[in-house]
């Protein structure tokens, strides 16, 4: 059977808690991982601080989103993407390494739809 969404998970370990609390530079980089998988984004992230001191965050793209959740407390950073299966959005996992300095990345995808 033909899935016509993908669906990746990856989970950033080992990365500084200074990074994960650090809204400004997570938000911007969803920006930035939306646009190395080709996608234009209808909006601004959606950037919460959450009550100890993580951030949850989500950026709504046409058809798609990608979400992330740190946990700096346990130097770790969630990274949700849903996207047509026809998008490369490993493209946006790596805007993620490239910037936090994650001493190890497990990831996922699986087709869905």
């Amino acid at each position: 059977m033909d899935k016509s969404y993908s669906h990746l998970t990856a989970e950033f370990g080992g990365v500084p808690a200074e990074q994960l609390r650090d809204a400004t530079l997570l938000g911007g980089l969803l920006i930035a991982a939306a646009s190395a998988v080709g996608f234009s984004t209808i909006g601004v992230p959606t950037v919460r601080q959450q009550s100890d001191s993580g951030i949850s965050a989500v950026l709504l793209l046409d058809g798609a989103h990608i979400a992330i959740h740190s946990i700096p407390e346990r130097h770790i950073l969630l990274f949700d993407v849903v996207a047509p299966a026809s998008h490369d959005f490993r493209k946006a996992v790596e805007v993620f390494s490239r910037r936090l300095t994650a001493r190890d990345v497990k990831s996922d995808t699986r087709g869905r739809g």
